[in-house]
């Protein structure tokens, strides 16, 4: 390894990426760790090649102080989200939800209405983790109580969810990808049709046949009917608990920030489970830190609603503080950009050129866990190079959404994915074969940038 310090090579930064993979494989899939000693110790060997690279452990550690205040954002609205559950959760609203699921739905098309409910909230607020924190913690819970597989009622979800984070003109990360691109809005969100449709027939279509093949017993289905009598005697289920996700939701129609929408929604969580459900604001203020405490004796019930609060969030916050952290050390190793300039020497064909932008998304995904930075850093970077080559940029914010938003909750440490893993309780591991939608999509980008002619609309 050449010992120049700052002087990187493409083969060297090859050899980092390679290795980290080996590290993290070996670690999720062999030695069944968490992803945050895996990603440790990736800082361990990075840190000690930036060493070698002559660089001084104080710009080792700056790096990554850097990294972690980059993501501090993330953090608080992770927060945030923990004890809008718990908050929710005491207020009636997630129960008042999972009780209309159970009585309404019928379990064969529970997946189906969870994927159209989670596409229609998502594409109404544009954000996937205020979705999956309202209605899909709800929805999780009905399929529980059928019986469904965890994974696939996930599955269904974080697809729904993520529609609308990737389609909607109320997505901060659609937006994001537009305005790298130097691309009209509703240009990009048109152009994404041509990968989102397909994309979501074939999601739709297996998960119509994967409800027809669960088996819903009939003890399911009386289980389901007890749980709902459970529910209802230890919290009071009316309309009324759900006016404050229906202001949330407003909020967010309305563009207002994500953190001040949260607190509001928190603020009048609390008004909704002191002045009905009668619970004392010292035992709200407990619940937003440590989650609701039913005394159930049903096991099932009990793990329903015993959900939120600020600690259930430490698991996903700790990996995320870890993974800003790795990031920030790479950036200060110049690695991603060394690998995206040698990718780009490469280039010849509009076919390679969006593989490459697409394999670049993913790349700063895994390196770094985080969905912005995997639009921003390839957006910057392959930009110049579809000028050049004459292609219209709205080919490359097409790419960006798809494997840069929509990777990023396959990766484990990525912000979306510990998100989801938390709020759920299902792994990504686990989910990940089930989330049709957000694998197709990239790869209809990657197929469609092959198969079509360099000014073609496909």
């Amino acid at each position: 390894m050449n010992t120049n310090k700052g002087s990187l090579h493409f083969k060297e930064a090859v050899f980092i990426l390679l290795l980290i993979l080996a590290i993290i494989f070996t670690s999720l899939f062999v030695l069944k760790t968490e992803p945050h000693l895996a990603l440790l110790n990736c800082i361990v060997i990075v840190c000690f090649l930036g060493l070698i690279k002559r660089h001084s452990w104080k710009e080792l550690e700056s790096g990554m102080v850097k990294g972690i205040q980059s993501g501090i954002q993330a953090i608080i609205i992770l927060a945030l989200i923990g004890v809008l559950i718990g908050a929710w959760m005491s207020s009636g609203t997630i129960p008042t939800v999972m009780v209309y699921a159970l009585s309404m739905v019928n379990p064969t098309y529970l997946l189906i209405t969870s994927l159209f409910s989670c596409m229609l909230i998502s594409s109404l607020v544009g954000s996937s983790f205020t979705t999956v924190s309202t209605v899909g913690v709800a929805l999780m819970g009905a399929g529980i109580a059928v019986g469904l597989p965890v994974e696939w009622v996930a599955g269904a979800i974080i697809s729904g969810a993520c529609f609308g984070d990737k389609m909607s003109p109320m997505s901060d990360t659609t937006n994001f990808a537009s305005g790298v691109s130097s691309v009209e809005i509703f240009t990009h969100i048109r152009h994404m049709t041509k990968t989102t449709i397909p994309s979501i027939v074939i999601t739709t279509i297996i998960f119509f046949i994967l409800g027809r093949l669960a088996p819903i017993e009939t003890a399911s289905l009386s289980e389901m009917s007890n749980m709902i009598t459970i529910i209802e005697k230890y919290v009071q289920i009316s309309s009324l608990t759900l006016l404050s996700p229906l202001l949330v939701i407003i909020l967010a129609i309305r563009q207002v920030p994500v953190i001040p929408a949260l607190i509001i929604g928190i603020s009048t969580a609390g008004v909704t489970a002191v002045g009905f459900q009668g619970i004392t604001i010292g035992e709200f203020l407990t619940t937003l830190q440590y989650g609701t405490s039913y005394q159930i004796e049903n096991e099932q019930v009990l793990n329903l609603m015993n959900r939120g609060g600020l600690q259930s969030m430490m698991w996903s916050i700790s990996l995320i503080l870890i993974a800003f952290a790795f990031g920030g050390l790479l950036d200060t190793l110049k690695v991603i950009p060394t690998l995206l300039n040698g990718m780009i020497e490469r280039v010849q064909t509009k076919g390679q050129l969006i593989l490459s932008t697409a394999a670049s998304s993913f790349g700063v995904n895994v390196l770094t866990g985080e969905q912005y930075l995997s639009i921003l850093i390839p957006g910057q970077s392959f930009k110049g190079l579809y000028d050049k080559m004459k292609i219209e940029r709205k080919y490359m914010s097409r790419t960006l959404e798809d494997a840069g938003t929509l990777v990023n909750p396959l990766i484990p440490w990525g912000v979306s994915g510990a998100f989801f893993t938390q709020t759920l309780g299902v792994p990504v591991i686990a989910y990940l074969p089930f989330v049709f939608f957000l694998y197709l999509s990239p790869l209809f980008s990657i197929l469609f940038g092959f198969i079509s002619k360099r000014k073609t609309t496909a």
